[in-house]
Protein backbone atom coordinates (compact mmCIF):
# COMPACT_ATOMS: atom_id res chain seq x y z
CA UNK A 1 0.00 0.00 0.00
CA UNK A 2 1.83 3.14 -0.74
CA UNK A 3 1.29 6.16 1.34
CA UNK A 4 0.38 10.00 0.39
CA UNK A 5 3.71 12.61 0.36
CA UNK A 6 3.32 14.78 3.28
CA UNK A 7 3.89 17.78 1.70
CA UNK A 8 3.00 18.10 -2.24
CA UNK A 9 5.75 19.85 -4.23
CA UNK A 10 3.81 23.52 -3.62
CA UNK A 11 3.85 23.34 -0.04
CA UNK A 12 7.19 22.23 0.03
CA UNK A 13 8.53 26.09 -2.26
CA UNK A 14 7.64 28.42 0.91
CA UNK A 15 9.98 26.27 2.83
CA UNK A 16 12.56 25.81 0.65
CA UNK A 17 12.40 29.34 -0.62
CA UNK A 18 12.76 30.03 3.16
CA UNK A 19 15.61 27.63 3.69
CA UNK A 20 17.31 29.21 1.17
CA UNK A 21 16.96 32.52 2.62
CA UNK A 22 18.18 31.52 6.08
CA UNK A 23 21.33 30.46 4.49
CA UNK A 24 22.46 33.33 2.81
CA UNK A 25 21.47 35.47 5.67
CA UNK A 26 23.86 33.59 8.01
CA UNK A 27 26.44 33.07 5.44
CA UNK A 28 26.34 37.04 5.17
CA UNK A 29 26.91 37.20 8.85
CA UNK A 30 29.30 34.40 9.33
CA UNK A 31 31.78 36.26 6.49
CA UNK A 32 31.05 39.85 7.72
CA UNK A 33 32.77 38.11 11.38
CA UNK A 34 34.93 35.80 9.97
CA UNK A 35 35.58 36.12 6.17
CA UNK A 36 34.96 34.18 3.19
CA UNK A 37 37.74 31.84 3.84
CA UNK A 38 37.28 31.37 7.47
CA UNK A 39 33.55 29.87 7.18
CA UNK A 40 32.25 26.68 5.56
CA UNK A 41 28.57 25.06 4.98
CA UNK A 42 29.52 23.15 8.08
CA UNK A 43 29.59 26.39 10.49
CA UNK A 44 25.96 27.32 8.33
CA UNK A 45 24.28 23.36 8.82
CA UNK A 46 25.66 23.92 12.90
CA UNK A 47 22.96 27.08 13.24
CA UNK A 48 20.43 25.66 11.41
CA UNK A 49 20.52 22.22 12.38
CA UNK A 50 20.72 20.89 8.62
CA UNK A 51 22.83 18.70 6.92
CA UNK A 52 25.79 19.77 3.98
CA UNK A 53 23.65 18.17 1.50
CA UNK A 54 20.97 20.78 2.18
CA UNK A 55 23.01 23.42 1.55
CA UNK A 56 24.73 21.80 -1.65
CA UNK A 57 21.27 21.07 -2.73
CA UNK A 58 20.61 25.23 -3.22
CA UNK A 59 24.42 26.45 -3.55
CA UNK A 60 26.31 23.68 -5.35
CA UNK A 61 29.28 24.92 -4.35
CA UNK A 62 31.06 27.94 -1.64
CA UNK A 63 31.63 30.36 -4.14
CA UNK A 64 28.14 30.11 -5.62
CA UNK A 65 26.35 31.02 -1.90
CA UNK A 66 29.21 33.37 -1.42
CA UNK A 67 27.88 35.02 -5.34
CA UNK A 68 24.34 34.74 -3.73
CA UNK A 69 25.22 36.83 -0.92
CA UNK A 70 27.13 39.28 -2.98
CA UNK A 71 24.61 39.82 -5.51
CA UNK A 72 21.63 40.00 -2.19
CA UNK A 73 23.88 43.02 -0.82
CA UNK A 74 24.01 44.91 -4.12
CA UNK A 75 19.76 44.99 -4.04
CA UNK A 76 20.21 46.21 -0.60
CA UNK A 77 22.55 49.20 -1.78
CA UNK A 78 20.23 49.31 -4.82
CA UNK A 79 17.13 50.13 -3.29
CA UNK A 80 19.11 52.64 -0.41
CA UNK A 81 20.31 54.27 -3.39
CA UNK A 82 16.89 55.15 -4.81
CA UNK A 83 15.66 55.56 -1.83
CA UNK A 84 17.80 58.70 -1.44
CA UNK A 85 18.16 59.75 -4.87
CA UNK A 86 16.84 63.19 -4.58
CA UNK A 87 18.65 63.97 -0.91
CA UNK A 88 21.40 65.82 -0.95
CA UNK A 89 24.80 64.50 -1.33
CA UNK A 90 25.78 65.34 2.18
CA UNK A 91 22.35 63.28 2.80
CA UNK A 92 23.19 60.59 1.27
CA UNK A 93 26.89 60.86 2.87
CA UNK A 94 25.03 60.84 6.03
CA UNK A 95 23.38 57.51 4.97
CA UNK A 96 26.38 55.79 4.12
CA UNK A 97 28.02 56.45 7.18
CA UNK A 98 25.65 55.50 9.46
CA UNK A 99 25.69 51.51 7.92
CA UNK A 100 29.13 51.78 8.84
CA UNK A 101 28.47 53.08 12.16
CA UNK A 102 25.97 50.15 12.62
CA UNK A 103 28.49 47.71 11.59
CA UNK A 104 31.27 48.96 14.42
CA UNK A 105 28.83 49.00 17.27
CA UNK A 106 28.36 45.16 16.13
CA UNK A 107 32.16 44.52 16.05
CA UNK A 108 31.45 43.76 12.31
CA UNK A 109 32.92 44.06 9.21
CA UNK A 110 31.15 45.60 6.19
CA UNK A 111 30.62 43.35 2.94
CA UNK A 112 33.34 44.83 0.64
CA UNK A 113 35.56 44.80 3.83
CA UNK A 114 35.33 41.38 4.40
CA UNK A 115 35.87 40.09 0.85
CA UNK A 116 38.34 42.42 -0.27
CA UNK A 117 41.36 40.96 1.98
CA UNK A 118 41.04 37.69 0.90
CA UNK A 119 40.49 38.49 -3.22
CA UNK A 120 43.87 36.86 -4.40
CA UNK A 121 42.52 33.68 -2.76
CA UNK A 122 39.18 34.21 -4.19
CA UNK A 123 37.61 31.83 -7.34
CA UNK A 124 37.42 33.87 -10.21
CA UNK A 125 33.64 34.05 -10.44
CA UNK A 126 33.52 35.19 -7.24
CA UNK A 127 36.43 37.73 -7.85
CA UNK A 128 34.29 39.50 -10.30
CA UNK A 129 31.28 39.71 -7.89
CA UNK A 130 33.57 41.64 -5.18
CA UNK A 131 35.14 44.05 -7.63
CA UNK A 132 31.48 44.68 -9.37
CA UNK A 133 30.58 45.31 -5.41
CA UNK A 134 33.56 47.35 -5.29
CA UNK A 135 32.63 49.92 -7.78
CA UNK A 136 29.23 50.10 -6.79
CA UNK A 137 29.67 51.12 -3.64
CA UNK A 138 32.42 53.58 -4.73
CA UNK A 139 30.58 55.09 -7.77
CA UNK A 140 27.74 56.38 -5.65
CA UNK A 141 30.21 57.78 -3.20
CA UNK A 142 31.86 59.32 -6.02
CA UNK A 143 28.58 60.90 -6.99
CA UNK A 144 27.29 62.09 -3.56
CA UNK A 145 30.83 63.60 -2.43
CA UNK A 146 30.10 65.73 -6.04
CA UNK A 147 27.21 66.30 -5.72
CA UNK A 148 27.45 67.83 -2.31
CA UNK A 149 30.41 69.61 -3.63
CA UNK A 150 28.05 71.43 -6.25
CA UNK A 151 25.44 72.08 -3.50
CA UNK A 152 28.18 73.91 -1.07
CA UNK A 153 27.76 71.51 1.94
CA UNK A 154 30.80 69.60 1.12
CA UNK A 155 34.02 71.13 0.36
CA UNK A 156 37.57 68.88 -1.06
CA UNK A 157 39.87 69.31 -3.79
CA UNK A 158 40.83 66.84 -6.79
CA UNK A 159 38.60 64.58 -8.48
CA UNK A 160 35.36 62.76 -6.51
CA UNK A 161 36.27 59.35 -7.67
CA UNK A 162 39.66 60.01 -6.05
CA UNK A 163 38.18 61.70 -2.78
CA UNK A 164 35.77 59.17 -2.90
CA UNK A 165 38.43 56.30 -2.79
CA UNK A 166 40.03 57.65 0.38
CA UNK A 167 36.95 58.27 2.49
CA UNK A 168 35.83 54.51 1.84
CA UNK A 169 39.10 53.27 2.71
CA UNK A 170 38.74 55.60 5.95
CA UNK A 171 35.59 53.62 6.41
CA UNK A 172 36.42 50.35 5.75
CA UNK A 173 39.86 50.62 8.00
CA UNK A 174 38.06 51.78 10.67
CA UNK A 175 36.17 48.74 11.41
CA UNK A 176 39.06 47.36 11.34
CA UNK A 177 40.48 48.96 13.52
CA UNK A 178 37.59 49.57 15.86
CA UNK A 179 37.86 45.77 16.28
CA UNK A 180 40.94 45.62 18.08
CA UNK A 181 40.86 49.26 19.55
CA UNK A 182 36.99 49.78 20.55
CA UNK A 183 34.16 51.61 18.64
CA UNK A 184 35.77 55.15 20.00
CA UNK A 185 38.09 54.73 16.94
CA UNK A 186 36.01 54.46 14.73
CA UNK A 187 34.31 57.68 15.91
CA UNK A 188 37.92 59.94 15.84
CA UNK A 189 38.62 57.59 12.51
CA UNK A 190 35.01 58.86 10.41
CA UNK A 191 34.90 62.64 12.99
CA UNK A 192 37.67 63.61 11.72
CA UNK A 193 37.35 62.57 7.69
CA UNK A 194 34.10 64.55 8.04
CA UNK A 195 36.03 67.64 9.34
CA UNK A 196 38.44 67.42 6.24
CA UNK A 197 35.30 66.91 4.05
CA UNK A 198 33.83 70.46 5.51
CA UNK A 199 30.71 68.59 6.76
CA UNK A 200 28.61 69.22 9.73
CA UNK A 201 28.20 65.03 10.40
CA UNK A 202 29.69 63.72 13.35
CA UNK A 203 29.11 60.18 14.49
CA UNK A 204 27.66 61.65 17.64
CA UNK A 205 24.60 62.34 15.78
CA UNK A 206 23.89 58.90 15.22
CA UNK A 207 21.51 56.28 17.23
CA UNK A 208 21.90 52.55 17.89
CA UNK A 209 18.53 51.75 16.96
CA UNK A 210 19.09 53.30 13.12
CA UNK A 211 17.55 51.12 10.29
CA UNK A 212 19.91 48.73 9.37
CA UNK A 213 21.22 48.45 5.62
CA UNK A 214 23.91 46.22 4.44
CA UNK A 215 27.33 47.08 2.55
Amino acid sequence: MSTLPLQSPREKEPYMEHTRYEIVELADSIIRNKGYNAFSYRNVGGVMDIQNASIHHHFPTKADLGNKVISEELLRIARLQKECMESPGSEQLRKIVETFFKRSRKGLMCLTGAFTPEYVTLPYELQGSVRRMCEVIIDWMSACLEKGRREGSLYFQGDSSDRALLVMSTLFSSLIMSRVMGSEIFDRMIDQQLKDLGSDIRVSQFVEDIPEHLL
